[in-house]
């Protein structure tokens, strides 16, 4: 009875979790719209910009957390939850990039790993295995970068808070660039183990 009432839960698409992580993809172009106004001559609205990065990192912080608490942990949530990091990460890097905060080399880099991630995607669904789960040390990555982007967004201006915020800022980027990094070779040596083992099965 309990494993059917799990198997219910884990089914089921309106829960909590997933309407959290679903809040979170719709503030993705509401937050990109915000933080590329100066650039189509409106008003800065970095303040409100802020604000949606911090209502997206609450909700991730909370989406995983009530659905392991409350039994709601889905095949759609463990879509969701990943989609909606890498599209607040890819659109921070377009917007601060594209307002010259962050460097193309560091844009780059990180890009560089979503489609290393995307050919092992690939790969795996070739060999009939899903999408790899988000590890711990690939959430830290993004806690990293959910951190280090909003400060360096705050550095851009002037006084003794933006310069805190640089300093801040950089070092979150630079933890978080390396452990995405790291997450990534670590998803890379899953893979290979995977397709080496089915060809032994061959």
């Amino acid at each position: 009875m309990e494993v059917q009432e799990t198997r219910v839960q884990t089914d089921r698409v309106l829960t909590i979790p997933n309407i959290l992580s679903m809040a979170r993809l719709v503030g993705v172009p509401v937050f990109l719209w915000l933080i590329l106004r100066p650039e189509f001559g409106g008003p800065k609205s970095d303040g409100w910009a802020l604000l949606v990065l911090a209502l997206s990192g609450v909700s991730d912080y909370l989406d995983g957390k009530l659905a392991r608490r409350w039994n709601q942990i889905s095949s759609l949530g463990r879509l969701l939850d990943p989609a909606a990091d890498r599209l607040y990460i890819l659109s921070t890097l377009v917007g601060l990039t594209w307002r010259e905060i962050l460097p193309l080399w560091l844009t780059a880099a990180l890009l560089a790993r979503e489609l290393v991630l995307l050919v092992m995607v690939g790969i795996l669904r070739r060999h009939g295995y899903p999408p790899p789960q988000v590890n711990f040390l690939g959430k830290a990555a993004t806690f990293n970068l959910m951190y280090a982007f909003p400060l360096l967004l705050l550095s851009d201006g002037s006084g003794w808070i933006s310069s805190l915020a640089a300093i801040f800022g950089w070092a979150f980027a630079g933890w978080g660039t390396t452990l995405y990094w790291w997450a990534g070779v670590l998803y890379v040596v899953q893979v290979r183990r995977l397709v080496r083992a089915d060809a032994m099965t061959d």
